[in-house]
């Protein structure tokens, strides 16, 4: 019996993944670029959210959790 080539002591590589191995890594190419972007636009997000939150308090407007000696 013939065990499947990630629980051999032999290195990964192209054929192991079958014939479509191409399909695969591209997959996960394709996946790791959406998360990146993903990661990339929340971090742009939460910047510009900061950037808006401290101009309204600069104008004056503050928290309603600060009213009334809320924490």
């Amino acid at each position: 019996m013939r065990w499947p080539a990630s629980l051999h002591d032999e290195p990964l590589d192209m054929t192991s993944l079958g014939p479509h191995a191409g399909f695969i890594l591209a997959s996960y190419g394709v996946v790791a670029l959406i998360l990146g972007g993903l990661v990339l636009s929340i971090l742009r997000d939460h910047a510009a959210q900061k950037r808006a939150l401290a101009a309204l308090e600069e104008r004056g407007a503050g928290r309603r959790s600060m009213k009334d000696g809320a924490p």
